[in-house]
């Protein structure tokens, strides 16, 4: 009777195996899948307890779900047992293909390793392969990644307890056991990786939420920025081309977003300062320059570059951010303009004149044309022309090895020298004619009329004196009632004529606080050359208006 049923028995066996392994396949979460692998081994093997002991990523393994018994599952769920402990059981007892028996002959010395267990209770067997409650079976899950079985990973391990026949399980049970804990294993790897892809996918789209919130944040901050953003091409030959402009930028240069997009940079900026921006877009930094706008004017910005990367490996770009500066340089402007000129007539002050004369000269010393130079003779004072003892010699001569050797001095060669004509006959040589000029009979009209009137008188001469000359001249006032005029290559005949227009110019009367005055102007002319200093020439010049004034009648040193 017991032959005949078994075919039966087996087949129904087969459908409860067939069912749990396809529930524990359809479970949507890994704590549903171990679940299901455990109520599996109740409803499909029958055992009437079962635990499933999952490896963390430490090693050790967690009780992950427990069936069965409801006692069992609240004591045990969640407890770990140390992969020292759990390697022990595995490596003793009897080996049933993958599985392993611990007979309770040998299983009391595990009862006091840390593996978390439920002790049952029930009658010592009868016969030999009667079930004992301190009977152990495991079934250790393992990873399919080698396919000759070599090198498998532990993914966890089932252990059963109990069997609803009372006995150990035969040849059947065991294999039934062994495949299903197969089936476990690839069930629970499954459900880790969809785990892991709807962690992956949930990540994923928070950062993809995030990037695009950033992009938005950005967008917004470019497009509403108060001043000029761009963004630029960097590298290749489209190096600084805009690619992006936002609106303030637009504003700013007075041209639309589609047309600035037809530019680059070095399209637009003044001409004298390409040289910065090419220092400043090469990687990035900052500068202050000119940028064209559509009616032809420029205005001062400031911009900033900052090298940006498309992606880790993508292309790079310029983000450059333009803020209007030509208020801040105005106001520059004005104090340097204030610092260097006259506050009340405007024009250039004596330390701008000083600069102005000392960039045109060098220490390079040059004989004088004129005998009657002092500075230009006195070797003495440091004026070569001559030697330490009086004798003069071509600079030309010296070497940088000293006299005799070498090769020729050069180390002046760069600059060009200013020098001085001839005195005493004309042989073409133009120079840098520097007039002295003095009014005369401006202190009577300050002490008769007043400041007010004197300043007008000053204010006015001032006028005529830089309407009187050529564009690139110099008319400055050193104080009081003196101007100096700075003229470029002028001879000797063009810088008296200069002094007589001049004069002309100024003796003519004069509208001030309410009545007409005149003052007269004295001129001494001076010569600068290289080897002389600012204040020597000035000096030289001051010289000669004095003898200039002291050689003119009284009656003839004011215009009336």
């Amino acid at each position: 009777m017991e032959t005949e049923s078994e075919p039966y028995v087996r087949l129904a066996a087969l459908r409860q195996l067939h069912q749990a392994v396809a529930e524990m396949n359809t479970a949507r979460s890994l704590a549903d899948t171990l679940q299901r692998v455990a109520d599996g081994v109740v409803s499909g093997l029958g055992y009437e307890l079962a635990c499933v002991n999952l490896v963390r990523p430490d090693g050790d393994l967690v009780v992950a779900a427990v069936a069965g018994n409801p006692a069992a599952e609240a004591l045990i769920t969640g407890r770990v047992g140390s992969r020292e402990s759990w390697e022990r059981r595995l490596n003793m007892g009897e080996a049933w293909g993958d599985l392993r028996f611990i007979p309770h002959t040998e299983g009391w010395v595990l009862d006091d390793d840390d593996v978390p267990q439920w002790y049952t209770e029930g009658p010592l067997p009868r016969y030999e392969d009667e079930w004992h409650p301190a009977d152990r079976l495991y079934a250790p899950m393992y990873s399919q990644g080698a396919a000759d079985g070599q090198h498998r990973e532990l993914i966890g391990v089932i252990s059963v307890d109990r069997p609803r026949s009372g006995r150990r399980p035969g040849a059947w049970g065991r294999e039934a056991l062994q495949m299903y804990a197969f089936q476990a294993a690839i069930a629970i790897s499954n459900a880790r990786l969809r785990a892991n892809m709807q962690r992956a996918l949930v990540r994923l789209e928070r950062e993809q939420q995030a990037l695009r919130a950033s992009e938005e944040s950005f967008r917004q901050a470019f497009e509403y920025a108060p001043s000029g953003m761009a963004i630029a091409e960097m590298g290749g030959e489209q190096h600084g081309r805009i690619l992006r402009s936002n609106d303030a930028l637009c504003r700013l240069l007075g041209r639309p977003a589609s047309a600035i997009r037809r530019y680059s940079f070095a399209d637009l900026v003044h001409p004298e300062d390409i040289g910065t921006l090419l220092r400043t877009s090469a990687e990035g930094g900052r500068a202050e320059l000119r940028l064209g706008r559509r009616d032809g004017t420029y205005v001062w910005v400031s911009l900033r570059n900052s090298v940006v990367a498309d992606a880790a490996d993508g292309p790079r770009f310029l983000l450059t951010h333009v803020e209007d500066i030509e208020e801040r340089k105005r106001r520059e402007l004005q104090l340097a303009h204030r610092a260097s000129h006259d506050s009340l007539t405007g024009l250039p002050n004596s330390a701008e004149l000083r600069a102005r004369l000392s960039a045109r000269l060098c220490k390079r010393p040059q004989t004088s044309p004129y005998p009657d130079e002092p500075a230009a003779l006195d070797a003495a004072h440091g004026h070569p022309g001559s030697g330490a003892d009086g004798h003069p010699f071509d600079f030309a001569d010296l070497t940088a090895g000293g006299p005799g050797g070498g090769e020729p001095y050069d180390a002046y060669d760069h600059h060009v020298h200013t020098v001085a004509p001839s005195l005493d006959r004309d042989d073409g040589t133009k120079g840098l004619a520097v007039l002295f000029c003095d009014l005369d009979g401006f202190k009577s009209i300050n002490d008769r009329f007043g400041h007010n009137a004197g300043d007008a008188v000053l204010i006015e001469v001032a006028r005529r004196l830089s309407n009187a000359v050529r564009e690139g001249d110099t008319v400055a006032r050193l104080g009081g009632d003196e101007f100096v005029i700075l003229a470029d290559g002028l001879g000797w005949a063009d810088a008296q004529d200069l002094a007589v227009r001049l004069r002309n110019e100024i003796i003519q009367p004069i509208r001030a606080e309410g009545r007409a005055v005149r003052v007269g102007a004295s001129f001494g002319i001076g010569w600068a050359h290289c080897g002389m200093t600012a204040d020597e020439v000035l000096k030289s010049a001051d010289e000669r208006m004095y003898v200039e004034k002291r050689s003119r009648p009284r009656q003839h040193r004011r215009a009336g």
